[in-house]
C-alpha cells in the first residue's frame, strides 16, 4: 500500500466528475472495449495496479485523458490518439507522453509524422490540416496543459482544475490527489458539504479557515455537477 502514497487515487466516476469526461468511457479507454466484435484494446494502462479491484486511476492518468479528450473534441479519432500515444511514447521516452511539458512544444510534430499515412499509407490531409499550423496546435493543447505545474523532469506535478485565479488545487501528495483549497489545504468537498449544511460563516469558523476559502470551494464543487 505505500506504493499508493502521492499518486492520488480515483475511481472513473470521481475522474469523470473532475474531467467532465463521461466515466465509461474513461472505462473504454483504461480496458479497452469491442464493438461489432472487433477488439479495441486499452489506450494505456492505469498508473494504479490493484489486484482483485476496478479500474482505478492516478493522478497522472487524469492528465493524461485531459490530453486525450481534448483530441477527441477536436475531431481525432480514438484510432489515431492511440497511434499518438504509441508514437510519442517512443519519441519522448515517457510512459505517459501527452501530459509531459515536453509535450506542448514536441507534440504537433509527432502527430503530424503520425498522421501522414494510416496503416495502408493513405495520406489523411483533413488530419494534417488540423494541425498543420502551429497555433491550432496550441488551441488544442495549452488550454489543457497552462493549468498544470510540472516537475523538473517534465511530468505533471499538480493541477489548478478551475484555473490558477480560482486557487483550488488537485496534488497527488496531499489529500490522496482530491481538490483542496489552495490556501488552506483543506479538501473542498468538505467545506462545501459542511457550507450546505451549516453555512459559510460557521464553516469557516469550525474549519479555522477564510470565508473567501469556504466559497471557492462551494463554486467549484458546484461547477463539477
Amino acid at each position: 500500500m505505500s506504493g499508493l502514497i502521492g499518486v492520488g487515487l480515483y475511481t472513473p466516476a470521481e475522474a469523470g466528475r473532475l474531467l467532465h469526461v463521461a466515466p465509461s468511457k474513461i472505462s473504454r479507454w483504461l480496458n479497452g472495449h469491442s464493438i461489432r466484435g472487433r477488439e479495441y484494446p486499452a489506450l494505456w494502462e492505469p498508473a494504479v495496479q490493484i489486484d482483485g479491484t476496478p479500474t482505478t486511476l492516478a493522478f497522472r492518468d487524469l492528465m493524461e485523458i485531459r490530453v486525450a479528450d481534448a483530441f477527441l473534441r477536436a475531431g481525432v479519432s480514438a484510432i489515431q490518439v492511440r497511434a499518438a500515444i504509441v508514437y510519442a511514447r517512443e519519441v519522448l521516452g515517457a510512459d505517459y507522453p501527452l501530459s509531459t511539458e515536453r509535450f506542448k512544444t514536441d507534440g504537433r510534430n509527432i502527430l503530424l509524422r503520425v498522421f501522414e499515412k494510416d496503416a495502408d499509407g493513405v495520406e489523411r490531409e483533413r488530419l494534417l490540416n488540423l494541425f498543420r499550423r502551429q497555433y491550432e496546435f496550441k488551441e488544442v493543447i495549452e488550454p489543457i496543459l497552462r493549468t498544470v505545474d510540472f516537475d523538473e523532469d517534465g511530468s505533471p506535478r499538480l493541477w489548478y482544475p478551475a484555473g490558477r485565479r480560482a486557487n483550488i488545487l488537485v496534488d497527488p501528495l496531499r489529500a490522496f490527489g482530491q481538490p483542496i483549497d489552495g490556501v488552506t489545504s483543506v479538501p473542498t468537498a468538505i467545506l462545501a458539504t459542511s457550507a450546505g449544511n451549516f453555512g459559510i460563516e460557521e464553516t469557516a469558523i469550525a474549519y479555522d479557515v477564510p470565508e473567501g476559502s469556504v466559497r471557492r470551494a462551494v463554486e467549484f464543487e458546484q461547477s463539477l455537477n
